[in-house]
């Protein structure tokens, strides 16, 4: 994920992981590029111990342009309003949002996004699956262009021991 965004993102970047889990990921990002990154979630899962923040799940508690970059790792398909947690993000972000996301593209992927979405929040969100946002590439690419975020790249992540099909978006705030 850090070669995928190496690009993009610079040594010291300030990056907010929105949504960040157990914070293993937020932490490679951390080390790759020698972020200062706080992780923030609607509970405090961490694995990992980095800067962490709990939040509500919609207004985030940062003041605008407060990050370089805003990472979104597998999360919108699990907020209860997609759109208005990349409103958020858009507005903490100086500039760039990355977002790695589960598509909903092909019967297989469908079926797998289902099951992955409600045993997630049966499991973990203990809301017997209510939050599966689940969008096809089409939808999301509409979603960001509706958001004025411009998108400059994106990139295929599945692989053929993982059928879900997966993507890699990096956007900018258009000015």
């Amino acid at each position: 994920m850090c070669l995928d965004c190496k690009d993009f993102l610079n040594d010291g970047s300030k990056i907010l992981d929105l949504g960040c889990g157990s914070g293993i990921v937020g932490k490679e990002f951390q080390k790759y590029f020698g972020t200062k990154l706080i992780g923030i979630d609607i509970r405090d899962q961490r694995v990992e111990k980095i800067p962490f923040r709990v939040f509500n799940g919609f207004s985030l508690p940062f003041p605008e342009n407060s990050f370089d970059a805003v990472l979104m790792n597998y999360v919108l398909h699990h907020a209860k309003d997609p759109l208005s947690l990349l409103k958020e993000a858009k507005r903490v972000s100086k500039n760039k949002i990355i977002i790695y996301e589960d598509l909903a593209e092909g019967l297989l992927s469908k079926i797998i996004c289902k099951i992955h979405g409600a045993s997630f929040d049966y499991l973990f969100q203990k809301n017997k699956g209510k939050n599966n946002n689940f969008k096809k590439n089409e939808e999301w690419k509409k979603t960001f262009e509706n958001l004025n975020l411009k998108m400059l790249f994106e990139k295929r992540c599945s692989s053929v021991f993982n059928p879900l099909e997966k993507k890699l978006f990096i956007l900018e705030k258009k000015c």
